[in-house]
């Protein structure tokens, strides 16, 4: 498939934004973090080893650890200097090369986000869990930034008479299970969360994107004229505005989990084994 990612540049953005912020991702990692910690609880086993993948800061792998379910914790990053000189393994993103079968949970948030080729990825995740072995991960879904791609297209087909994509494309949640069932995983589950966040203006929601190592990394990117982003700007202000002046910015994150298959799991019943009739079932004629 064609290549919709530059990882040489969404590598090099997350290690920018590292240098001159000391963090990455603050509010939506950590809350991503919290929610992570909160579902996993919810999971009536242990995981004798679990491999975090990319969480480019370690607020994912505190999460686990938080919970007591996790004998030994991993970290996967994409470059030695997301480790921070902490203990990990180095390996891209979109290329896992892990022994099969070598854990027992696998943890992923806002990563996949960047990836041409998500079940590809997933497909990876699944054979380096051992049977019966947990995936939980997010990933940016569809309408998250969807008024900063709208003034921005509009702004600049206004201006130069065309448009280039500026915002990443972002995964649906209705086809969300299925990415997990074309990787193997059984008993799948996708579901969504959506926040709204505020700003003064548009140019301190950017700054915050920068903050997160999260602005296009789309191949062939160029940067945005000047006067495109000032256009931009005054149909942010016009179009997403609360009463008090503030913008809008939408967040949603498509939560997924899905298990490496076991003969101990749940199957759905057979097409066809029902022997009483949903009419009956329900008490109906």
């Amino acid at each position: 498939m064609d290549a919709i990612f530059d990882q040489n540049r969404a590598l090099a953005h997350k290690l920018r934004a590292l240098s001159q912020t000391g963090r990455h991702g603050d509010f939506l990692m950590r809350a991503a973090s919290v929610e992570l910690a909160e579902r996993l609880a919810t999971v009536s086993r242990d995981f004798e080893r679990a491999v975090v993948l990319h969480g480019v800061v370690d607020e994912a792998a505190l999460a686990v650890a938080s919970t007591g379910k996790a004998g030994t914790i991993d970290r996967i990053e994409a470059a030695r200097g997301l480790l921070d000189a902490k203990p990990g393994e180095v390996l891209p993103v979109d290329h896992l090369a892990l022994p099969a079968e070598s854990a027992d949970l696998a943890v992923s948030l806002y990563a996949l986000g960047e990836v041409d080729d998500v079940p590809g990825t997933l497909v990876q995740i699944r054979r380096l869990l051992r049977p019966d072995g947990l995936f939980l991960g997010c990933l940016p879904g569809a309408g998250t930034l969807k008024e900063l791609r709208e003034v921005l297209l509009t702004a600049e087909a206004e201006i130069t008479g065309g448009a280039a994509s500026r915002v990443h494309p972002f995964v649906d949640i209705r086809d969300a299970g299925g990415l997990l069932q074309r990787a193997g995983f059984a008993l799948p589950v996708a579901d969504i969360e959506e926040v709204i966040v505020r700003y003064d203006t548009m140019f301190d929601l950017m700054r915050d994107l920068r903050a997160m190592g999260v602005t296009s990394s789309l191949v062939g990117a160029r940067p945005v004229r000047r006067a495109v982003l000032v256009k931009a700007a005054e149909l942010y202000a016009e179009r997403f505005a609360d009463p008090d002046g503030r913008i809008r910015a939408t967040f949603a994150t498509v939560w997924l989990s899905g298990w490496a298959p076991h003969g101990s799991q749940q199957k759905p019943a057979r097409r066809g084994s029902a022997t009483v009739s949903l009419a009956k079932a329900l008490r109906t004629d």
